[in-house]
Parts: C-alpha cells; sequence; structure tokens
C-alpha cells in the first residue's frame, strides 16, 4: 500500500465514524429498549456453558499425557525442543484451566441469577398484590413512598 493509499483509508475511516456517531442505531426488535431476560433462555445459556466445560475439559486433556511424556524425553536426549515443548505443555494446561473456570463461572452465575430473579418475583408478586385477592394493594404502595 502506497502512502497516498494510507493516507485515504485513514481519511474514510474517520469520516465513517463521524457519520456513525452522529446518529442513533435504529432499535432492534421494535422494543422499547428495557432489558428482558427470559428463564428458559437463561437456563439454555448456562446448560450450553455447562456442556462446553464438559466437553473441553475432555477434549484439552486427550494429548496431555503424551505431550508431556515426549517434552521429557527430548529434554532428557538433550534436545532444546523438549524445554520448549514443556513450555507450551504448561501454558495450554494454564489456558485451558482459564477457559475451563470461566465456562464454570458462567454456568453458576447464569443459575444464581435465575434463581434470584425467581425469588424476585415472587416478593413482589406477594408485596404488590393483597392476601384476600388479586388487585393491586394500593395502601401497600403508597407504604413504600412515605
Amino acid at each position: 500500500m502506497a502512502w497516498d493509499e494510507w493516507e485515504q483509508a485513514k481519511a474514510r475511516a474517520q469520516q465513517d465514524a463521524a457519520m456513525r456517531l452522529n446518529e442513533v442505531a435504529p432499535a432492534r426488535g421494535g422494543g422499547d429498549g428495557d432489558l428482558v431476560v427470559h428463564d428458559n433462555v437463561l437456563g439454555a445459556l448456562g446448560n450450553a456453558a455447562y456442556d462446553l466445560r464438559q466437553h473441553f475439559s475432555s477434549a484439552s486433556d486427550h494429548a496431555r499425557q503424551n505431550t508431556f511424556d515426549a517434552s521429557i524425553q527430548l529434554f532428557n536426549d538433550g534436545f532444546d525442543m523438549g524445554s520448549a515443548l514443556t513450555e507450551l505443555h504448561d501454558a495450554w494446561n494454564t489456558k485451558a484451566g482459564t477457559l475451563k473456570e470461566a465456562c464454570a463461572h458462567i454456568s453458576n452465575h447464569l443459575d444464581y441469577t435465575r434463581a434470584e430473579h425467581a425469588k424476585d418475583a415472587v416478593k413482589i408478586a406477594t408485596d404488590l398484590h393483597t392476601i384476600g385477592g388479586d388487585e393491586l394493594s394500593v395502601s401497600r404502595i403508597n407504604d413504600y413512598y412515605k
């Protein structure tokens, strides 16, 4: 890429960014922008994160022992590649462990969120409805504003 082409590409990128910043993106789905969470969606995402952790855990461990054994053999035979392969092995295990922990964290967090939202829904319904019927208790609502 020639210098002139680079300058033109930068100018176009700045122009495009300025245009995007000066307009509001259209709303998707026709909603009013409120956050809506469906329990079944949270459950499905939590299950997907759990399944990913389980599958990755077994798949990532597939060649671990063979890789380690090969690195030790190469190192014992005097090859520098042995220590490099050991470093690679250790780095892979660290990264794989981090990914597994992240998947578990996501799954656990979604389970916790589902449980808390269910508790909140019950509390709100209980607090806002009269004991004898389904009408909103205005006096109970007014208690919160005093």
